[in-house]
């Protein structure tokens, strides 16, 4: 794996990991917006959506301290995007809807799946071991913030490729980065591969294939 070993975080790979973390907070404001939920349920639904991937492959890692207690500044951004957010969907009448949650959860999806899987082969990882670092980052904020607004992760049940679109984005960035290609650009083109499949795929109603027992139709 020496040949995937990467430098040290670009600026850009740095913003890539906070507009992904920005992506899943949104994508937690508006489902709790949607459960009406109060102040302190909004903060912590955002929270979860947006920090719960990137800690779960932390701790999986053994990276020490998390990426959100290192840089504090994060929490700091989550509570001001909270604040802001519900003044301005208070003040401009705004209803949330299950589509509006989409297109942040989707540029989330695309951000973490390919910044997850860069950080992993930085570390060393055998690929596929780093490919699934991304779709943990990308998929398990997302799972949290579903589980404890009492729904069904939308990644287990709407049946449109989610975790599989984490994982073509991440096989984007090992390939790109075997090819020696810029770092910047690798990120950059595996978290669009990922966030442009998952919007293909709700666009053209991409299905994949589900249980099915005897006597369903």
């Amino acid at each position: 794996m020496d040949g995937l070993m990467l430098p040290a975080a670009t600026g850009l790979h740095i913003g890539i990991e906070v507009a992904g973390t920005l992506a899943f907070a949104l994508s937690g404001i508006v489902e709790a917006a949607r459960k009406k939920l109060d102040a302190v349920g909004v903060c912590v639904v955002a929270g979860v959506a947006a920090f719960g991937g990137g800690t779960l492959r932390d701790v999986l890692l053994d990276r020490r301290p998390l990426f959100w207690i290192e840089q504090s500044w994060y929490v700091w951004c989550l509570l001001i995007l909270c604040i802001t957010a519900m003044l301005l969907m208070r003040a401009k009448h705004f209803r949330p809807t299950q589509t509006s949650m989409q297109w942040p959860d989707a540029l989330g999806l695309g951000l973490f799946a390919a910044s997850g899987t860069q950080i992993a082969l930085g570390m060393h990882m055998p690929a596929l071991i780093a490919v699934l670092m991304g779709v943990i980052t990308a998929t398990f904020g997302g799972v949290l913030r579903d589980i404890v607004c009492n729904e069904i992760p939308t990644a287990f049940h709407d049946h449109h490729p989610y975790a599989v679109c984490a994982f073509a984005g991440g096989w984007v960035v090992v390939l790109l980065q075997w090819l020696g290609f810029d770092p910047d650009w690798v990120v950059a083109l595996g978290a669009a591969t990922a966030t442009l499949l998952r919007l293909a795929a709700l666009y053209f109603e991409w299905r994949l294939p589900t249980w099915k027992l005897d006597g369903d139709d």
